[in-house]
């Protein structure tokens, strides 16, 4: 029975195609895998055989979404650890490269780095990036796992294979940080990771149902929003992939928590109050507590993600430009009916990377804070990337107009996190019923891109039989 792909997958009691697909599918794609400690090698090829019979090589290491997700399953009944996660990928020009067909998605194949993509995202110039960025690349191999001794004994076995007509032009470290609830952080302080699409209906079952009995967000997406065929794989019809995107972000921690400090004084908040400033730009506060909730940091755990902007359409609780409103706008953003909006949310992957003496949650002045070296490995799997994250950053984080305010209300401003482009003022409100609003000054961009590019991360099938083909 062919799969259908307009549906959440229940993985538990797949057969036939689906069970086939899961069994040469990647993990990391439809549910996310442990990624504290994790490893990026971004790699060039010299010599198309050799990189051939390296990819093909690394499938003994690998597992496929079946084993991961019967893996998390052991671990939640009976607290087995899983096995290392190992992902690899190619570019655009790495299937150039080795002579194979590459996938049709047109962002793919311009690619992330050059000159039309990085004018349509505002990014900057290529050699502001970090060094091994700045040459073509080929190909990716991601390592991760919730310890480090793991991880690093697959990353070693990983390097064992990789031959001298290879070259590792750039790694990327990642390390996962929690707060005092155990929840992952970014190194701005909140909580991160929430608001994820769910492509498993085991995993929609669990998330959907809200406190009070009642659903107001429906987290569920169709598989079609992140898997692709493999066309080059024996058989597309089972064996899938997914276009990641990778980019490095660096985030000067300093600079936003002084721009928080100053947003406060601006709208004149008071003690405990002060902390509405930095909601205000994010969407949430530090604890992850959404701001439509009208109330101070509260403290729920799981964070809370049954929520939408219904209550708040003016946006005197959640201003129009705060980062969760621009990049999830959950109906609110004016422009599209909600089904269509919900098609360029994408699978969200990221992990902060930089060591930092200062604890993000602490009480502490913006000058204890670090103005570079720290940052987010941001990673998204997608399954159109033009309508995916280029909609998402072009489109709405980009957008001074968008989401489209009540008519009469000043336009939003790009969004205060990874909003590229000329910053025009905003508007915020000074209380909680929203009364009374200040235009504020720009919010200065605190997030710099490094580097990155798009890969597609094709299926176990077609890397088992690369080193046979041509």
């Amino acid at each position: 029975m062919p799969i259908d792909l307009s549906t959440p997958l229940e993985w538990k009691t797949a057969t036939g195609d689906a069970a086939k697909m899961l069994e040469e599918l990647q993990p990391n794609i439809l549910k996310a895998h442990a990624r504290d400690h994790f490893s990026a090698l971004f790699l060039r090829f010299s010599e198309e055989k050799s990189a051939k019979k390296f990819l093909t090589s690394l499938v003994p290491l690998m597992k496929s979404a079946k084993v991961h997700l019967t893996e998390v399953e052991r671990f939640k009944t009976e607290g087995a650890k899983g096995s290392p996660y190992v992902g690899a990928g190619l570019t655009s020009a790495g299937y150039r490269f080795l002579k194979v067909v590459a996938p049709q998605d047109e962002s793919f194949r311009r690619g992330m780095r050059t000159q039309d993509t990085r004018d349509r995202l505002n990014d900057p110039p290529r050699s502001t990036f970090d060094s091994g960025y700045h040459d073509e690349i080929h190909a990716v191999v991601i390592i991760a796992d919730a310890a480090d001794a793991p991880m690093t004994a697959r990353r070693n076995a990983v390097l064992a294979l990789i031959p001298s007509t290879i070259s590792v032009v750039a790694e990327e470290t990642g390390l996962g940080r929690v707060n005092s609830r155990g929840e992952g952080i970014e190194h701005f302080g909140y909580v991160d990771g929430r608001s994820q699409s769910l492509f498993l209906v085991e995993d929609i079952h669990v998330e959907k149902t809200g406190t009070d009995g009642t659903s107001v967000w429906d987290p569920s997406a169709p598989l079609n929003q992140v898997l692709v065929a493999d066309s080059a794989a024996p058989d597309p019809t089972v064996h899938f992939g997914s276009y990641l995107v990778f980019r490095k972000l660096e985030q000067n921690v300093r600079r936003f928590k002084q721009a928080e400090e100053a947003l406060a004084d601006q709208l004149g908040l008071t003690g405990e109050d002060r902390e509405r400033a930095g909601a205000m730009v994010v969407g949430r506060f530090e604890d992850g507590t959404p701001l439509t909730a009208q109330r101070q940091e509260g403290a729920e755990s799981p964070v809370p993600n049954n929520f939408d902007y219904g209550s708040d359409v003016s946006g005197a609780k959640c201003p129009f430009q705060a980062h969760i409103r621009k990049t999830n706008p959950r109906g609110s953003g004016g422009a599209e009916p909600l089904p269509q909006e919900r098609l360029h949310l994408m699978a969200r992957r990221g992990v902060p990377y930089g060591e930092r003496a200062d604890d993000p949650n602490a009480d502490l002045p913006p000058s204890a804070r670090p103005s570079g070296g720290v940052g987010l490995l941001f990673m998204a799997f997608n399954a159109a990337l033009g309508n995916q994250f280029e909609f998402t950053q072009q489109t709405w984080a980009n957008n001074p107009g968008f989401p489209i305010p009540p008519v009469g209300v000043k336009p939003p401003g790009l969004d205060p996190v990874i909003g590229q482009g000329p910053r025009p003022e905003s508007v915020y409100t000074k209380d909680w019923a929203g009364t009374r609003t200040v235009t504020a000054d720009p919010f200065p961009q605190a997030v710099t891109l490094k580097g990155g590019d798009y890969f597609f991360m094709p299926s176990l099938a077609f890397l088992r039989g690369l080193a046979g083909r041509g």
